[in-house]
C-alpha cells in the first residue's frame, strides 16, 4: 500500500519501482495522517504505520525534506508546510526564494542545498525497513522548467564534475530525474533491502 497522499508523490514512487513490486494505491477513506515528527525518519515511520494499521497491508512511505545550507538546514523537515500550514507549491518556492534574498545568499556557493529522502516500510507484524537517498545541488535565482512538482523548477543536482549541472529538476524528463534524484535512490536502495 502506498501511504502518500500526495498524487504526484505517488506516482515517482511507482515510476521509480516500476513493475518489481504490486503496488496499491492509497484508499481515499483512510483518514490524513498529521506529520508533527521531528524527523524525516519519523514522519515517513507516521504515514507507514497509520496507513497500514488501517488497511491490515504493509504500507511504503518516505519524507522528502529539502536543506538550504544559507538557512540552516531550512526548510527540512517542514517543506511541504514551509510557505504555511496548507501552502501550495508555488508559495513554498515563493518563500524559499525570498529567503535567501533575504540573507543575502546570490551565488551558487552560497545556496548550497540536499534533497533528502527517507523511505520506508512497514508491515503488520511491527518489521521495518528503511534506506535513505540524498542529492547535492543548488536552489537556482528563478524557477527553471515545468516538469516535477515541489521545489523541482529551483533545484539544479551537481552535476559529474561536482559543480552544479545545467538543468533544474523541473527542466529534465522524468526518467532523467529519476535517475539521480533523492527519492529515486531512496527507493531503489530500499527496493534492494526487500528483495
Amino acid at each position: 500500500m502506498v501511504a502518500s497522499a500526495n498524487p504526484d508523490k505517488a506516482a515517482e514512487i511507482a515510476a521509480i519501482l516500476g513493475s518489481a513490486f504490486d503496488l496499491v494505491a492509497r484508499p481515499a477513506d483512510v483518514a490524513d495522517v498529521v506529520e508533527d515528527a521531528p524527523t524525516l525518519a519519523g514522519n515517513a515511520r507516521l504515514k507507514a504505520v497509520a496507513i497500514g494499521r488501517a488497511t491490515g497491508m504493509a504500507a511504503v512511505a518516505d519524507d522528502t525534506g529539502l536543506e538550504v545550507a544559507a538557512l540552516g538546514g531550512a526548510p527540512g523537515v517542514r517543506s511541504a508546510r514551509y510557505g504555511g500550514e496548507h501552502a501550495s507549491y508555488d508559495e513554498n518556492v515563493d518563500k524559499l526564494l525570498a529567503e535567501l534574498d533575504r540573507v543575502g545568499a546570490h551565488t551558487p556557493a552560497e545556496r548550497r542545498a540536499q534533497f533528502r529522502t527517507v523511505a520506508l516500510v512497514w508491515y503488520p507484524d511491527g518489521r521495518e525497513v528503511e534506506a535513505e537517498g540524498v542529492v547535492k545541488g543548488v536552489i537556482a535565482g528563478e524557477r527553471r522548467g515545468s516538469g516535477g512538482f515541489g521545489y523541482d523548477p529551483v533545484f539544479v543536482p551537481d552535476g559529474d564534475d561536482g559543480g552544479p549541472g545545467s538543468l533544474s529538476f523541473g527542466e529534465m524528463s522524468p526518467e532523467d530525474k529519476h535517475a539521480i534524484s533523492h527519492r529515486g535512490r531512496a527507493f531503489r536502495a530500499l527496493a534492494t533491502l526487500l528483495v
